[in-house]
């Protein structure tokens, strides 16, 4: 599997001019869906693949890394045509405790995707949206007036529900409530829904998708240490039955976040996605001491990283993005 990825790479990973290269955004331009792709402003398909960050919560370890510097590492280094900026909204130190804080957290990730000419997730990274569903309308409101007539957005309305969160019962309503604030402002970029367990549950909601909107995707989370052909099959039948799907975070290690860089299953997972056309978003840019994470303890928040700086996960992972073809 290294002598294929390296073999991409080498197929993928060369240099132009920088004159020469448009940005993922002056490329592509908005975003919208047809049936189950994801297509650009000429109509073609595109796939996105970034990273994500850590979550936001004040005094976690992901926190430093929502700046600009970072943003325009992943942008220009790693060649990242997404960021996602998982806003904590759980736990301590989240928006719920501290909103102001995090919003400026967000806001910065966004604006320096702006300038980079990326496309970046407001993501209301909670486990129990629907119960704070009226901060996320409040939320994604003031995102959408801000932000909303910019091609960059894309907003991610729940990561991910529980097990035993119904979809039926409570996320779709939830979901209908959030996105008809946001479309009252913002009619047309991306908008992702969280799906039942842990966002694996796509083909639940291949079965009762939402109806009357547009540009509107649902999110497949998996961790290649963990999620293996089951979950793969179970997405495809989704897929075939039209749903357009997400990868809005992905693993290369366990579901806990922890273990080693599982290279063989992280790259079937990796064709997997190319074969459909998905967009992926990896986990998470971060120096927590876990096997997720992508930069080690002591290197610098603001991005500039060497190898060196970089854990086995954010080696192989900086490799992916650079030899994506968006």
């Amino acid at each position: 599997m290294k002598k294929q990825l390296l073999l991409v790479c080498s197929l993928f990973c060369f240099a132009l001019p920088s004159y020469a290269q448009p940005t993922p955004v002056e490329k592509h331009g908005s975003l919208s869906t047809d049936g189950p792709r994801l297509v650009n402003k000429n109509n073609q398909p595109v796939s996105l693949a970034g990273p994500s960050l850590f979550w936001s919560n004040n005094g976690w370890e992901g926190e430093s890394f929502y700046n600009a510097g970072v943003v325009t590492t992943v942008a220009k280094d790693w060649k990242a045509s997404v960021i996602r900026a998982a806003m904590g909204v759980d736990h301590s130190g989240s928006f719920i405790e501290s909103p102001e804080n995090n919003r400026l957290k967000v806001e910065s990730v966004v604006d320096a995707a702006i300038e980079n000419g990326i496309y970046v997730i407001i993501d209301w990274h909670s486990h129990h949206a629907e119960d704070v569903e009226v901060q996320a309308i409040e939320f994604f409101t003031s995102m959408a007036t801000k932000y909303g007539h910019l091609p960059n957005v894309i907003y991610e309305i729940y990561n991910e529900p529980l097990q035993k969160t119904d979809w039926h019962k409570t996320i779709k309503p939830y979901a209908k409530n959030v996105i008809d604030a946001i479309r009252k402002i913002d009619p047309d970029n991306l908008i992702i829904i969280g799906t039942q367990t842990w966002s694996q549950d796509v083909d639940k909601a291949a079965k009762s998708p939402l109806s009357g909107y547009d540009n509107i995707l649902y999110s497949l989370h998996f961790y290649a240490g963990t999620h293996k052909q089951s979950l793969r099959d179970r997405a495809q039948q989704a897929i075939d039955s039209g749903l357009p799907i997400f990868i809005s975070e992905w693993g290369s290690v366990n579901a806990d976040g922890d273990g080693m860089v599982d290279l063989e299953e992280s790259m079937r997972w990796l064709i997997f996605a190319k074969q459909n056309g998905l967009s992926q978003v990896s986990w998470s840019i971060s120096n927590k001491v876990e096997g997720a994470s992508m930069i080690k303890p002591g290197a610098s928040t603001w991005g500039g990283w060497s190898k060196d700086d970089l854990t086995p996960n954010g080696i192989f992972i900086r490799e992916v993005l650079r030899a994506w073809e968006d």
